[in-house]
């Protein structure tokens, strides 16, 4: 009975390695060009409408610490310090997001605080403020006593920012309800982007915080479903690009997404002016 038992748990832990090398493998495959392409379309984006979109640049530079990281936890070399390191870029990854939807929420909640204090000097210093953060996050590993103590409280650094996105949303999606400057299609780039960095989080980072929290608190550390979903969030944010353009003319990149936005703005001008036009012959 115990050999069964035995032979079981091998069987185990064997697919949850074969699982967890499939899922390394494809999300470094797919991640690494797609995070590259996106910052590549960023900086087309920047010479278009002239202003960088500096958050969105920094979280996918986050991603691609992380993504690269991938083929050397693989290998199964220097596996402490690469862990460290993708600590560090997920840390980041969620500091810029909450950036992002703090971005956003500022811009309708108070739009023309927002446009006379937005600069660049001031994101850049903001981006530096997140990326020295995950270093005192990962100090507390050598601080506290235990390695559990540690996860417990990296897990409760990184549910910080959750009620700080869901008010963002919710705040935009009030302030949005009593605007009448901002254009339906602005509306849905702003909406989408706030949609996209809490899904982003609730879904796949929001596990493996949980993981932490009961491995730190049962000191088991066998779970590793978290870990799984974590891998795919690198997958998510080049979507991101989509709600940061204007117009398929401005672009060179992502040319589906550029025509299906372009599209829905063609669609908007083009019922505008038909309004208009049936006002005039009304008036008539």
């Amino acid at each position: 009975m115990e050999a069964s038992l035995n032979n079981i748990s091998d069987d185990i832990a064997s697919n949850r390695t074969l699982i967890e090398t499939i899922v390394q493998w494809t999300t470094f495959s797919i991640g690494f060009p797609l995070i590259c392409l996106s910052i590549y379309a960023m900086y087309f984006l920047i010479r278009a409408d002239h202003i960088a979109p500096v958050y969105v640049i920094n979280l996918l530079i986050a991603d691609l610490i992380q993504i690269c990281m991938r083929p050397i936890i693989l290998s199964g070399t220097w596996q402490f310090i690469v862990e460290l390191i993708e600590f560090f870029g997920i840390s980041a990854s969620i500091g810029f997001m909450v950036c992002v939807a703090l971005e956003r929420y500022l811009m309708i909640a108070f739009p023309l605080w927002y446009r006379f204090r937005r600069n660049i000097k001031f994101s850049l210093i903001v981006s530096s403020i997140i990326w020295v953060f995950p270093f005192i996050q990962i100090s507390i590993f050598y601080i506290t006593p235990t390695f559990e103590i540690s996860l417990i409280l990296f897990a409760v650094n990184l549910l910080i920012p959750f009620p700080l996105l869901v008010f963002f949303l919710v705040g935009t999606l009030k302030a949005l309800s009593v605007s009448i400057s901002v254009p339906a299609v602005e509306q849905r780039r702003i909406i989408g982007t706030l949609a996209l960095v809490l899904g982003n989080y609730t879904v796949l980072f929001l596990p493996l915080i949980i993981q932490y929290l009961i491995s730190g608190v049962t000191g088991q550390h066998n779970v590793v479903i978290g870990t799984i979903f974590e891998r795919f969030s690198p997958l998510v944010d080049p979507l991101l690009y989509v709600f940061m353009r204007k117009g398929a003319k401005y672009t060179l990149a992502f040319p589906c997404f550029d025509k299906f936005m372009g599209d829905q703005e063609q669609s908007q001008v083009t019922n505008t002016m038909t309004m208009t036009d049936s006002g005039v012959e009304g008036s008539r």
